[in-house]
């Protein structure tokens, strides 16, 4: 008692492939914008973490040369994290607002043609 093997291929096969395979003009054209938003949102993100790693690297690693707090208190694990920290944060923000601005774009160019 389980599953006809015709239905289990079915569902199993099915998951895989692209129930429509052909997909319309405007529908292609969606797909190729989205793919441009993410590419644009992948570039900006990596230039405003290159920016923010630079920004936090260079004053984070002063202090810990001329500040008698952060040269006792800031070991290299926790220069890196402070910088890396300020970098991944300028990625996913600049990404996000990136991607989001270019899919508004794209939905009012939409509805104006």
């Amino acid at each position: 008692m389980g599953i006809p093997s015709e239905m289990r291929d079915f569902w199993a096969n099915g998951r895989r492939t692209n129930p429509f395979p052909i997909a319309s003009p405007a529908e292609e054209r969606r797909i190729q914008a989205a793919r441009n938003c993410t590419q644009e949102g992948v570039r900006a993100g990596a230039k405003a973490a290159a920016i923010a790693c630079v920004a936090s690297a260079v004053p984070t690693l002063a202090a810990c040369r001329m500040v008698p707090w952060a040269k006792a208190n800031l070991n290299y694990t926790a220069q890196a994290l402070i910088i890396s920290a300020a970098s991944i944060a300028a990625y996913f923000i600049t990404a996000d607002k990136t991607i989001l601005e270019c899919a508004r774009r794209n939905t009012q160019y939409d509805r104006t043609t």
